[in-house]
C-alpha cells in the first residue's frame, strides 16, 4: 500500500510557516504533553522544507486517546505523534497498525495511508537509522547489550535485530520482562546479564537511569563503569541532559559515546517523511531540538 501525504502551498524556506486558512496541521498527544520538542522538531522541518503545515502539542488525558483518533477523523489532521500514555491505548481506534507497531504492541506515530489511518512504530528504526547517518555507524553483525526492558528498549530491540545484529541481549532487573523484550529480536535475543557489556559492540541504555541529573552527578549509573572501554559504542537514550553521568564515564574509559537526540530527531523524520512525502532536513531539526 502506497503512502501518500499531502502536502501544502510552500512557505519560506528555512523559516517555520505562517498559519493561513490552508495550513495542513499535525499534532503531538500525550499527558503530559507541553514539555516535547516534537513541535520545534517539526516546525523547523517543515519551514526548511517551505511547506504549509504546522504542528502542536494537544494534552490528552489518559483514557481518552480515542476521542483524540475521532478529532483526527472530524478536522482531518494531517498525522499524529503519540507519547505515553497513549502509545498502546491508540491502537483500538486505527484502521491498521503496520507489523514493527503490531509487535510492539505500542504506536509512537499516525499516518494517512490511502484515506485510513496507520499507526507506525518508528523509535527503534529512529535510532539505527540515527547511528548510520549521524556517526557512521552499522550495527549489522555487532554484539548488542540493551539495558531495560520498557517500550523504548524493546523497540530498541527489535530494530537492532532488523539491522542484522549478530546477538541482542536484554539486561533487566525484572527476568520476565527481559524474556519478553529478548523474544521481540528473534533468533539472535536473548537475555542477558551484567557480564555481556564488556564484550559488546554496542550497549544502549533504555532505562530513565540518569534522566535530569546534573552536570558533575554522582547519579547511580545502570551499569558497573568498569565493563566499558575502547572499541565499544555506548548509547544513552536519555536526553535530558545530553551528557549523561553514563556517557561521562563511558567517554573516560575510552568509548564512542552517543546522546539520546538523534533517535528523537530521526524517529521524527520517519514520521515527517510519511506526512509530507518529502525528505526532511534532519539537521536542521537536529538544531531545533538542541537549542
Amino acid at each position: 500500500m502506497a503512502e501518500t501525504g499531502p502536502t501544502g502551498a510552500p512557505g519560506v524556506p528555512g523559516r517555520a510557516p505562517s498559519i493561513t486558512g490552508s495550513t495542513r496541521l499535525a499534532a503531538v498527544i500525550g499527558s503530559p504533553v507541553r514539555h516535547s520538542r516534537s513541535p520545534s522538531l517539526a516546525n523547523a522541518a517543515f519551514g526548511a522544507a517551505g511547506l504549509d503545515w504546522a504542528m502542536v502539542a494537544f494534552e490528552v488525558a489518559e483514557g481518552r486517546a480515542g476521542e483524540a483518533l475521532l478529532a483526527v477523523r472530524a478536522l482531518d489532521l494531517g498525522g499524529l505523534m503519540v507519547t505515553m500514555p497513549h502509545k498502546a491505548a491508540v491502537i483500538p481506534h486505527l484502521d491498521e497498525v503496520t507489523p514493527t507497531a503490531a509487535a510492539l504492541g505500542a504506536v509512537n506515530s499516525i499516518s494517512w495511508v490511502e484515506g485510513a489511518l496507520v499507526g507506525h512504530n518508528t523509535d527503534g528504526h529512529g535510532l539505527v537509522r540515527s547511528l548510520r547517518i549521524d556517526d557512521g555507524i552499522e550495527v549489522s553483525g555487532f554484539r548488542c547489550v540493551v539495558l531495560g526492558a520498557g517500550g523504548a528498549a524493546r523497540a530498541v530491540v527489535h530494530a537492532l535485530a532488523e539491522a542484522g545484529a549478530s546477538d541482542v541481549a536484554v539486561v533487566n532487573r525484572t527476568a520476565s520482562a527481559a524474556e519478553v523484550a529478548a523474544g521481540l529480536a528473534g533468533a539472535v535475543g536473548r537475555v542477558g546479564e551484567a557480564a555481556d557489556v564488556a564484550p559488546a559492540d554496542l550497549v544502549v541504555n533504555a532505562t530513565s537511569v540518569g534522566m535530569g541529573a546534573e552536570a558533575g552527578s554522582t547519579s547511580p549509573l545502570p551499569v558497573d563503569p568498569g565493563r566499558l572501554g575502547p572499541g565499544q559504542v555506548v548509547v544513552d537514550l536519555v536526553y535530558q541532559p545530553l551528557r549523561t553521568p553514563l556517557l561521562t564515564v563511558a567517554a573516560e574509559r575510552g568509548a564512542r559515546c552517543v546522546d539520546g537526540l538523534g533517535m528523537l530527531v530521526h524517529q521524527a523524520a520517519l514520521t515527517i517523511e510519511r506526512w509530507t512525502g518529502t525528505d526532511p532536513d534532519v539537521s536542521v531539526m537536529a538544531r531545533a531540538a538542541r537549542s
